[in-house]
């Protein structure tokens, strides 16, 4: 089973506390509980006397976190939007679980990780994490319930009230912090209700070391229903996986808490260095140097300041002749190795990034950025709504959400404070409505960027009196991915009427749908046959035997004759490492088999489902040793079986 299983973090973590401290572990390989306890207090200080965050069912939420699961996911071509020119993910199913079938794949590949889970509020849900292969409510027939999976209440009459909801956070937050980037981060959303339990969780989970900041984010609020203090605030809290590779955020403008315009590519420079000490007089400012002036013409003149020998001449915010200016801000020796670098940023001597222009009154003045370990980041948002602007913005767009939604606004402003690397990846494993998806096609559309984005929501059943059932959306993940399709509708709909000649040719079409769109995942039962043979305790041990062998050839049988080839190798390649972007490619050299190559970018292997490998087959794989290949264990016998694993070593893999 271990094959196709997702990938097993205790057995790897254990493998590696046995590389660093052989000595921990007995000579039959065990880890011997007594050395730990020596390298950890070697006084053998009684837990009471230690300091340490406990509740009722850690330990199990944080073997659960690292225990294999045995589910996969399944492609929903149907509610897929646009899939070939999109590498966003929105995937049903219980986020536990997705997250460990991504933990393999998608390890340290994620930039960004925004959540906003329960919030505990006695009101709401906590996830039970009682989802086995067995419970009705929400397996069926080895598919998702259409209507929709009824979650968990937790009262506050519950003794175990904050326990059950540290749980659930404590073991989906340890396998997340597996996804995050060395430079990644990850944003909380949360409120007073428990955000003095997760900031000690996240502590545990992240080092106190790598806490970045507690945001105080001020909502609309919610007056009618508060009498003694009137609650507008609440909190994301943020963590970097490693605090010293997070870069220091993007300057952004705390007066200006309008979306994209929270961002400012530089902040002038309020010291003014002019006169006799740092004179500029003779510096040939050269054409095409930049200027705030958009057009005009600024005259020569002696008598007043900034003094030119000739008129500057100013056409779309360039400089179209060569002056001569005596007179400005900062510093000669920075302006002439701004010159000599073609008018690109350079650095002064205290590591800020420094830039001229022609200003406003015709004075050439330094601009200065910030030095690269500085931000300006202000942990009180404001002006940036909240789930009234986000439900008004849903009702725009002609959607139902009996929720708390998060405003569009708000996760842009998060997202922007990660430095944008090519093909960053974000993701957000309760997503809800789906506010993620629409920040990032927001922000990819104003700035051309390349972000993904990975959303993961529950089908959790919508109330049947609600206005969103009525409306036909049985479950939330249902409201998720029809809102992100109705974004990219409105992205695309605004394109065509910007241009809409540049939709008449095919090629040009797919280039602007490039990057809008997203694929369905959902989450299904393993295809693999799953052990559920019990002895029979009236039957002696020979005929239980004779009963179990019976048992698993029926199970075989059952795996290749009613297996779905797409979702089975969707399985295989998830549990192998592959990130769901993976292309499959028929391999025409075969002529006795039916052979894919099977690649992400990252990696690739050969794989084959059919029942019989053919003898040609296996001396072509002989004699191409840096090929990997995956195949059906019953497909070889014991001689083929040796061979390739003779010749190809480790990159052969039956199952």
């Amino acid at each position: 089973m271990e094959k196709v299983q997702s990938h097993d973090w205790n057995k790897e973590r254990l493998e590696q506390l046995k590389q660093l401290m052989p000595d921990l572990f007995t000579d039959e390989g065990k880890l011997n509980l007594n050395e730990l306890k020596k390298v950890i207090d070697p006084e053998s200080v009684n837990d009471t006397e230690r300091y340490e965050f406990r509740w009722f069912g850690k330990s199990k939420a944080k073997r659960e976190a690292f225990t294999p699961t045995n589910a996969t996911l399944v492609y929903d071509e149907g509610r897929s939007v646009n899939p070939n020119n999109s590498e966003n993910l929105i995937i049903e199913g219980e986020n536990l679980q997705v997250l460990k079938l991504l933990s393999n794949g998608y390890r340290e590949q994620v930039k960004c990780i925004y959540i906003d889970p329960p919030y505990n509020t006695g009101k709401d849900f906590v996830y039970s994490d009682n989802f086995d292969q067995n419970r009705k409510e929400y397996w069926e027939d080895a598919e998702m319930t259409e209507e929709g999976f009824k979650v968990d209440t937790n009262t506050e009459t519950d003794g175990r009230f904050h326990s059950n909801w540290l749980n659930m956070m404590y073991s989906r937050l340890l396998i997340a912090r597996q996804l995050l980037k060395e430079d990644g981060v990850i944003f909380i959303s949360i409120d007073d209700n428990e955000m003095h339990h997760l900031r000690k969780l996240c502590d545990e989970v992240f080092g106190e070391e790598n806490f970045m900041a507690q945001f105080s984010w001020r909502t609309d609020g919610n007056f009618d229903n508060q009498a003694k203090f009137k609650n507008v605030h609440e909190y994301i809290l943020t963590y970097a996986k490693i605090a010293e590779k997070f870069p220091a955020p993007p300057i952004i403008d705390p007066s200006t808490p309008e979306g994209s315009k929270l961002f400012l590519s530089e902040i002038r420079n309020t010291i003014v260095k002019n006169g006799p000490k740092n004179p500029i007089s003779g510096v040939k400012i050269p054409i095409g140097f930049p200027s705030l002036i958009k057009d005009g013409v600024i005259e020569k003149r002696t008598d007043s300041w900034p003094h030119y020998k000739e008129n500057a001449v100013i056409k779309n915010g360039h400089l179209t002749n060569e002056v001569i200016v005596e007179s400005g801000w900062s510093s000669k020796e920075l302006l002439e190795r701004y010159i000599e670098n073609n008018c690109e940023p350079i650095l002064d001597s205290k590591g800020q990034e420094t830039k001229f222009e022609i200003s406003n009154t015709g004075a050439i003045e330094a601009v200065k950025g910030r030095k690269s370990e500085q931000s300006h980041v202000i942990t009180v948002l404001n002006g940036l709504g909240g789930p009234q602007k986000a439900s008004s913005i849903l009702d725009k767009m002609g959607l139902i959400f009996d929720g708390y939604p998060k405003p569009v606004d708000l996760i842009k402003y998060l997202f922007q404070m990660n430095t944008l690397e090519g093909n960053d990846i974000f993701l957000d494993f309760f997503s809800g409505s789906g506010t993620a998806g629409q920040a990032i096609a927001e922000l990819n559309q104003e700035d051309g960027g390349n972000r993904k984005y990975i959303m993961v929501q529950l089908p959790e059943a919508t109330d049947e009196k609600s206005e969103a059932f009525k409306a036909g959306y049985k479950k939330i993940s249902d409201i998720t991915i029809e809102r992100n399709k109705r974004v990219i509708d409105n992205i695309v709909a605004g394109k065509k009427k910007e241009t809409p000649d540049l939709f008449t040719k095919e090629e040009t079409k797919k280039e602007q749908l490039k990057g809008l769109g997203f694929k369905v995942f959902k989450l299904v039962k393993s295809n693999f046959p799953r052990v559920e043979y019990a002895p029979d305790p009236e039957k002696s041990d020979e005929e239980n035997v004779a009963l179990l062998k019976k048992y698993i050839t029926e199970k075989e049988a059952q795996l290749v004759s009613a297996f779905n080839r797409e979702e089975l190798i969707t399985e295989i390649l998830i549990k192998n490492g592959f990130k769901l972007n993976y292309t499959l490619e028929k391999q025409e050299q075969f002529k006795q088999n039916e052979i894919f190559l099977a690649s992400d970018g990252d990696k690739q292997t050969l794989i084959c489902l059919d029942v019989s490998l053919a003898d040609e087959t296996v001396s072509y794989l002989q004699d191409h040793t840096d090929l990997k290949l995956i195949v059906l264990e019953r497909a070889l016998d014991t001689t083929k079986k040796w061979n390739l694993k003779h010749y190809m070593g480790d990159k052969f893999n039956a199952f």
